[in-house]
């Protein structure tokens, strides 16, 4: 079967052990808003796989072994901070880039979120789609931009990645 980038749950093609630099998995349970980020995102050249629930993201991250995941913190089955421990307790999960977009304050976050190594934490009212494919950029693309990018919203709080 040849693979179909607009396809959520396909079958899984054989994975190495490194992630794959243009698949992204988006862990996210407002469905409209899934869909929104993976239109732009496969629009922008990368393989995108939705996941409602933390058991289903966890699923799909082990199979795919995805450069980067979009997770969401307030989510069923699972949590997303359980989630990203689950990760980073894996060795497949070690060096998977991680970007928390959550409708929590990073302040209300759970506890110790950055020191489980995560690119950077947004919330998804403070954002546009825009931000959002500019932040992937950032995170994924080769270039010699400097480590920490902070991204400035309209009359709201930064966006912080890697920081």
């Amino acid at each position: 079967m040849e693979p179909n980038q607009n396809t959520q749950n396909q079958p899984a093609q054989p994975t190495g052990q490194f992630p794959s630099l243009s698949k992204i998995v988006i862990v996210e349970d407002e469905a409209a808003l899934a869909d929104i980020y993976k239109t732009r995102l496969d629009a922008l050249g990368y393989q995108c796989f939705i996941a409602a629930d933390g058991i289903q993201a966890l699923e799909i991250i082990e199979r795919e072994r995805p450069a980067l995941v979009l997770l969401d913190i307030m989510l069923p089955k699972v949590a997303g901070d359980q989630v990203l421990k689950v990760l980073r307790a894996n060795e497949w999960g070690k060096n998977i880039k991680v970007l928390v977009i959550s409708n929590l304050n990073e302040a209300d976050a759970p506890a110790g979120i950055r020191e489980q190594g995560i690119e950077g934490y947004a919330v998804k009212a403070n954002l546009t789609n825009d931000m959002v494919d500019r932040m992937v950029d950032q995170i994924l693309k080769p270039s010699g931009q400097s480590e920490s990018v902070s991204l400035e919203t309209p009359g709201s709080t930064e966006v912080n990645l890697n920081g």
